[in-house]
């Protein structure tokens, strides 16, 4: 039984140690169409849980093997936020961690209960996903237990943020000709202005899925980061399947292109050819466009 396992590189969090709360077996409300994980019905708890002392103890032993560890982050074959003892779990990780910060990865299911609002308060950075922006799609995408609705996870979305003032992370993954539709990205757009997060992470299928469903390329992802409205932080998390060659720039293309989305450095090696790079750096140095870091991302954006 792994609890901890990594350390991993991210290249979005840094080094980061994971702490598995359900290492058991798959334990989730929900069953998503792209989860790596068999397919399993879902749950509203926990059947098997760990204690608190467990879980510390093998994290213990692995911050005194691992001392340049800059994330420690929660997560589960399954929902982490379904772990009956995270307040006090996470209470017991922050005696610990030292400068080290913390960060959960959940599926936002449960967002809307105080207790759970009350435990992630005390963590260092949030990320949630939402793929769906109505019920219709949190059904067929994500396929949650029954006691769920996309309202009461909008809901406590917002009423978590109004409090929580560290980084809260956002997370979409697409899925071809399911959530990719216009319609349903009208309405993550209207939401994620509304909660205005630090940073949206969107992407696709990048390992085996549980059902066969399909991926989108990078340019696709690009396509649907063009829908959304040019104040949203969105960051283009998956590499995969980049088809076209970089292409040739002038400079006022380049201004035009990030009046509509700001780019990342990777964004900008797959889209813009040496000579368009270095259009881009001479704009820079005339003070034209600038850096801005947003969550341990940078990118470029009109001054």
């Amino acid at each position: 039984m792994d609890i901890i396992f990594g350390p991993v590189n991210s290249r979005r969090f840094g080094k980061s140690l994971g702490v598995d709360l359900s290492p058991t077996k798959k334990q989730c409300n929900f069953d998503c169409l792209y989860c790596e994980l068999a397919p399993a019905q879902t749950v509203a708890s926990y059947q098997d849980v760990l204690s608190v002392s467990e879980i510390i103890s093998a994290l213990t032993q692995a911050l005194l093997a691992h001392q340049d560890i800059d994330v420690i982050t929660l997560t589960a074959n399954g929902e982490p936020t379904l772990y009956p003892h995270l307040e006090e779990l996470i209470d017991a990780i922050n005696l610990i961690k030292n400068s080290t910060k913390t960060l959960i990865l959940s599926n936002g299911s449960t967002i809307n209960q105080p207790k759970i609002q009350k435990a992630l308060y005390k963590l260092d950075s949030v990320k949630l996903s939402l793929d769906c922006a109505t019920n219709s799609c949190l059904k067929k995408l994500d396929r949650s237990h029954q006691s769920i609705t996309i309202e009461s996870i909008m809901q406590g979305m917002l009423s978590f943020k109004q409090k929580y003032t560290k980084p809260l992370i956002m997370e979409t993954l697409f899925v071809k000709n399911i959530n990719d539709k216009p319609q349903e990205i009208r309405q993550l757009n209207q939401f994620l202005l509304q909660l205005n997060p630090t940073r949206i992470d969107i992407g696709t299928i990048d390992r085996p899925p549980a059902y066969n469903v399909g991926s989108l390329s990078y340019e696709e992802l690009y396509a649907l980061s063009q829908q959304f409205d040019q104040k949203l932080p969105i960051y283009i998390s998956s590499r995969k399947k980049v088809e076209s060659k970089p292409a040739r720039y002038t400079s006022q293309e380049i201004m035009q292109t990030l009046s509509k989305r700001p780019l990342s450095p990777e964004d900008i090696e797959i889209l813009f050819d040496a000579t368009s790079q270095e259009e881009l750096q001479e704009l820079q140095k005339e003070g034209k466009i600038i850096v801005k870091e947003q969550n341990n991302i940078n990118f470029y954006i009109i001054s």
